[in-house]
């Protein structure tokens, strides 16, 4: 089966990820993407979210806080804002950030509009947590 190369790179962790796959499943801005080898030239945003990652006959998750990709016919770069793989994630931190995400989208939805609660930075926040329990979650089934 064709295969094409992902490099996942975050400015706090360098390289996160670097190997020849079989096709990438993302959730970007103008939705959720499947990208396979020789796909056309892309450029997109993408959100926090469970990435998943074929190959070997097998899936592999990434929990991914959002960044850009680009994809040529023969590579994809994720350009992460952060990323962890499963065995980088600790549960009680990520348990705690949901936590505290969920906390402030109940307070904003409490508040009038003078609030200080920045909702899409909750929202975010709530997604990337979500994301990384996704993951870890996924690696111990």
């Amino acid at each position: 089966m064709a295969t094409i190369r992902l490099d996942i790179v975050s400015p706090d962790k360098g390289e996160i990820f670097s190997k020849d796959i079989n096709m990438l499943i993302v959730r970007s801005t103008a939705g959720e993407l499947g990208i396979l080898p020789r796909h056309a030239n892309l450029l997109t945003e993408l959100l926090p979210h469970a990435m998943k990652i074929k190959m070997d006959g097998g899936e592999n998750l990434v929990a991914l806080g959002g960044g850009f990709m680009e994809v040529t016919p023969e590579k994809i770069t994720v350009l992460a804002d952060s990323a962890e793989l499963p065995e980088d994630i600790d549960v009680e931190r990520a348990q705690r950030a949901k936590q505290r995400a969920e906390e402030r989208i109940a307070q904003y939805k409490q508040t009038t509009k003078e609030t200080l609660i920045d909702i899409d930075r909750a929202n975010r926040a709530l997604a990337r947590a979500k994301a990384r329990l996704l993951v870890k979650n996924a690696l111990m089934n």
